[in-house]
């Protein structure tokens, strides 16, 4: 019994921190939240040919 709260606390913990995490980085303005090109991928990119 003890060990499922403990795991229902460690499992709201990491959630809650993951949502302030996406919640801080929008806030920002940042486009791709955690994508290893920062943003300059070809999704992103606006070339004016």
């Amino acid at each position: 019994m003890a060990v499922d709260i403990i795991a229902l606390i460690v499992i709201l913990i990491i959630v809650g921190a993951a949502c302030a995490y996406i919640y801080k980085e929008k806030k920002k303005g940042t486009k791709c939240i955690g994508c290893p090109m920062a943003g300059n991928c070809k999704k992103h990119q606006h070339n004016s040919f």
